[in-house]
């Protein structure tokens, strides 16, 4: 793990060669992928970093989402426009990400969990698209920072009870801590707003629609797992508080996945859809994770990796339309099937791994979630059931109205896809269909 770290940090000094990096970065892939079937528990390597098997899930697909980005971002290359900064700038992003999952203490984990937000303000403020971004990168750090303060409180508070913030200290301590309610909720809303929930969203929106590609798709397919994976880290200390809790946090999960379901019905841009979309799939990641049973736990993390494989490539195609047209519009962009023939298989395989249908990484989690929170309580069926629908309802209007139809009379024919693109797209539709099949890989150690 330290020489992943290293490769990164090295790969700085080469950040005028934009292939020396993409070639890096491909390598780093080779060396994470080569220990996955590993099987480790928690081991320390020093300086309060420390690998699990859930660490290095997230990991893999930190170092998979960001190589895929860089090669998704060649229109930078080729423009010209700051192609060393936006290098730095995304190898610094990436490197607070490997830092955050591998930390082993709960103080390291809160900085690099913050430090995070700093080069995608810049990716998105540096390399968006519309003026709108500084509105949305401002939106995105004020809502991050305002909620994470309460999460720092809470921390010095641990530690002054605990007199540790290790988390293996922490996690199993024989006796559990005595956690007001208040202390609860400043630990949770960090983690809710990263997440992002239902009602705590508002940012996330704002933030997709106006950053580049790369910043989209490190965002839909990283940054929202670090909520996931920070609540997984602080359960163990709120076991006893959190069963008061459960049944709030499971209904606005549900519900409000559902409400976000019927808003992806009145969008007519398709970074906005797929933003939209990725909030009501972590709806039901939330449920999973408070109900704390061995299903919910590993539903939760296989769909927070096949989410991020699925909605990365959603937004990688979007940028490919964006490219040709000039637009987002679904209006604008119908009829895709006419002069883009080859994507869309692509778009149409990207499309049902959205909406878990088989043979997607999607289904297997949601299987398990769904499995979670119906043991849990019959009553959740209702909520599952329109969630369902609502899911399939809204890929089917994105897929039907941007690929069928009469193309606009402005548009004239245009490339309909590149090499490059069909690799970054392949990379990100072969894994989501094909770890079904070695599904131990992700159940076997995690839970």
């Amino acid at each position: 793990m330290l020489s992943i770290l290293s490769l990164n940090l090295l790969m700085m000094f080469f950040v005028k060669s934009w292939k020396v990096v993409q070639t890096g970065l491909l390598f780093m892939c080779f060396l994470v992928l080569l220990n996955l079937n590993h099987d480790f528990y928690f081991f320390f390597t020093g300086y309060g970093v420390g690998v699990d098997y859930l660490s290095f899930i997230l990991i893999t697909l930190s170092v998979w989402i960001f190589m895929l980005s860089v090669f998704a971002s060649q229109t930078i290359k080729k423009n010209n426009n700051h192609d060393s900064g936006f290098l730095v700038t995304g190898l610094i992003l990436l490197l607070t990400l490997l830092l955050t999952f591998c930390s082993s203490d709960y103080l390291m984990f809160y900085v690099s969990f913050e430090s995070s937000l700093v080069p995608m303000f810049i990716l998105i403020l540096g390399w968006g698209y519309q003026p709108e971004r500084i509105q949305a990168g401002i939106y995105m750090l004020f809502y991050t920072l305002f909620a994470s303060l309460p999460l720092l409180v809470s921390l010095l508070s641990l530690y002054e009870g605990g007199g540790s913030l290790s988390m293996e200290l922490s996690s199993s301590s024989s006796e559990p801590l005595k956690i007001s309610s208040l202390w609860y909720f400043c630990t949770m809303f960090a983690f809710m707003v990263k997440l992002p929930l239902y009602l705590f969203h508002l940012w996330l929106p704002k933030a997709h629609v106006e950053a580049p590609v790369a910043g989209s798709m490190v965002l839909a397919g990283i940054l929202l797992k670090l909520g996931g994976y920070g609540l997984i880290r602080v359960f163990p200390m709120l076991t006893q508080m959190n069963k008061v809790f459960v049944s709030g946090w499971v209904s606005i999960g549900i519900f409000g996945g559902v409400i976000v379901s019927l808003m992806c019905l009145r969008q007519v841009d398709v970074k906005s859809l797929v933003a939209y979309s990725s909030v009501a799939h972590m709806g039901m990641v939330l449920s999973g994770l408070v109900l704390m049973s061995s299903w919910g736990l590993n539903g939760a993390v296989v769909v927070m990796v096949g989410h991020g494989l699925c909605s990365s490539g959603l937004f990688c195609l979007a940028n490919i339309v964006y490219e040709r047209l000039g637009s987002r519009s679904l209006v604008v962009g119908k009829g895709l099937l006419n002069f883009m023939p080859n994507l869309g298989l692509l778009w149409f395989l990207l499309c049902i791994g959205n909406m878990a249908a088989p043979p997607t990484l999607n289904l297997l989690g949601e299987i398990s979630l769904i499995t979670s929170i119906v043991s849990w309580s019959k009553m959740g069926m209702l909520g599952i059931a329109m969630l369902s629908f609502f899911s399939a309802a809204y890929t089917l209007y994105m897929y039907s109205l941007s690929q069928h139809g009469l193309f606009f009379n402005s548009l004239y024919s245009c490339c309909s896809g590149k090499l490059n693109e069909y690799f970054v797209l392949a990379l990100h539709i072969i894994p989501l269909n094909m770890i079904i099949l070695k599904s131990s890989l992700v159940f076997s150690g995690l839970f």
